[in-house]
């Protein structure tokens, strides 16, 4: 027994070394390090593994291959767009306020995202909509199907797309898949041969969550993008899975919102699509080439900046734009999203806004799908109430939107959560949109979603046990690393 001790606390000492010099050896905030030394101290032996696989953070080839894929078509755009943001030539008069325009110069700055006008948008917040009119479009498609999805599952709807995209590709159309493989997990890439021996493609994102070692676990195509022959968009919250059509006993009704767009706005959608394909199918590798950006006539009046942020960028790019959209709010905020971690600076938008008379309402869910997250989402709703937030728990199922909206004038969907991981390690993408009549079509899907919802009070947080606070406690401080 004396024997034992010795080495049991040889081994604690030399974890407490190792844990030292391996998350003080890497640049990263100062909150994601406390929380990784807390998980190594705690977790003798199992921590260093679990650092191995997810704590690491990307090589400089990797985000070398992901930094310097061309931005299709868009370049030369970005520096007009620039010269005309000064001549206040970007947006029509009725929708030129300063909100606008700094968002605007944020994003060309930020991101090289460009505005794109003339677009219409149609709003899905129910999955049989959504994959109906998906199916419908790419059995019309012509020339090219584009598809990336942070998931994409091996069950009834999975397959119905896959039997879909085999078909198309059969008749000539070509087909690129992206699917990520930590999401995707039990789809293997045996699931995609027949699709590929017809003509079309598909690539998991930064390899299988299968192969070993794969030190990339933690860094996540978050993005859910299609693109129809260059002139059809799909963008916003759904995956691809029978849960979301509501047929998980687990989840139930799934509430989430995702968008259609037709017109300009799928010319940056595309160039997005292909520099994660470049990046990821290298000996793949595609140019540029008419057939993905045709020409497209004006097709409706909104205007709209694809914004995409990720780890090979220093840069949070969508959280810098939900925070300038709060900041610059004169009335009301509401937001949805399954996840709600902010980091300090988020944290204190939505605090200072709530402070200063605003009108700040958050909707969560009322069941969690990551036990860790959603403690750590209870104990940031506790504390954002505390600070005069409304905060809303959605009871009619799972809600997954992200969805933000100010002042029913500008609005945001997309894949990115209100949480450290989708600002700082997912590989995400939000379509911006300055349409006042959008926006208030989404403000009223969320009035209607309070009538499915609980209105939280501090006295709802008071009753709960000390068990439930303090697990929601000890998630707050893994928050970082979640």
């Amino acid at each position: 027994m004396h024997i034992v001790s010795i080495l049991v606390g040889i081994i604690f000492f030399l974890n407490l070394i190792f844990a030292l010099f391996t998350v003080f050896k890497e640049k990263r905030d100062i909150a994601a390090t406390w929380a990784w030394l807390l998980v190594l101290l705690l977790l003798p032996v199992i921590g260093f593994i679990m650092y191995l696989f997810v704590g690491k953070k990307l090589s400089r080839d990797d985000i070398y291959d992901i930094k310097t894929q061309q931005q299709m078509g868009l370049d030369q755009l970005v520096n007009l767009q620039k010269e005309q943001w000064h001549q206040k030539d970007l947006l029509p008069a009725d929708e030129l306020t300063d909100t606008s325009r700094q968002m605007v110069h944020l994003f060309l700055e930020t991101d090289k995202s460009i505005l794109t006008k003339y677009n219409r948008v149609k709003l899905f917040t129910n999955g049989e909509q959504k994959f109906a009119q998906l199916f419908a479009d790419i059995k019309a498609a012509k020339d090219h199907v584009h598809i990336e999805y942070y998931t994409f599952y091996n069950d009834q709807i999975g397959n119905q797309l896959r039997e879909l995209l085999e078909q198309k590709a059969a008749a000539g159309v070509k087909v690129r898949v992206i699917y990520d493989g930590f999401g995707s997990r039990g789809t293997t890439h045996k699931f995609f041969q027949k699709l590929e021996e017809l003509g079309g493609s598909a690539e998991p994102f930064f390899g299988s969550y299968r192969s070993f070692p794969n030190l990339r676990l933690n860094y996540r195509d978050h993005r859910k993008l299609v693109i129809i022959d260059g002139n059809i968009g799909y963008i916003g919250g759904f995956n691809v899975g029978d849960q979301y059509l509501g047929r998980s006993s687990k989840f139930g009704n799934w509430r989430d919102t995702h968008i259609k767009i037709t017109g300009n706005a799928v010319v940056a959608m595309q160039s997005r699509f292909f520099m994660d394909w470049n990046a990821t199918g290298k000996d793949k590798k595609v140019t540029y080439h008419e057939n993905y950006f045709p020409l497209s006539t004006p097709s409706g009046n909104v205007g709209i900046q694809i914004v995409s942020s990720g780890p090979e960028s220093k840069v949070q790019k969508i959280k810098l734009g939900y925070i300038k959209m709060i900041n610059n709010a004169d009335h009301e905020v509401l937001i949805q999203t399954p996840y709600l971690i902010p980091d300090d600076s988020l944290y204190e938008a939505l605090s200072l806004a709530a402070f200063s008379g605003i009108k700040v309402k958050i909707m969560i869910p009322s069941m969690p799908d990551h036990p860790f997250v959603y403690r750590a989402t209870q104990y940031y709703a506790h504390a954002l109430l505390e600070n005069g937030v409304e905060i809303y728990q959605y009871e009619k199922g799972f809600l997954h939107a992200k969805v933000l909206v100010v002042d029913g004038h500008i609005s945001s969907v997309g894949s990115a959560n209100l949480d450290y991981r989708s600002f700082k390690l997912n590989f995400e993408s939000n379509a911006f949109l300055y349409d006042p009549e959008f926006s208030e079509e989404l403000r009223q899907t969320f009035m209607a979603d309070v009538k499915n919802s609980t209105k939280l009070t501090l006295a709802d947080f008071a009753a709960q046990s000390r068990w439930l606070r303090f697990k929601q406690y000890f998630s707050r401080l893994l928050s970082p690393i979640l």
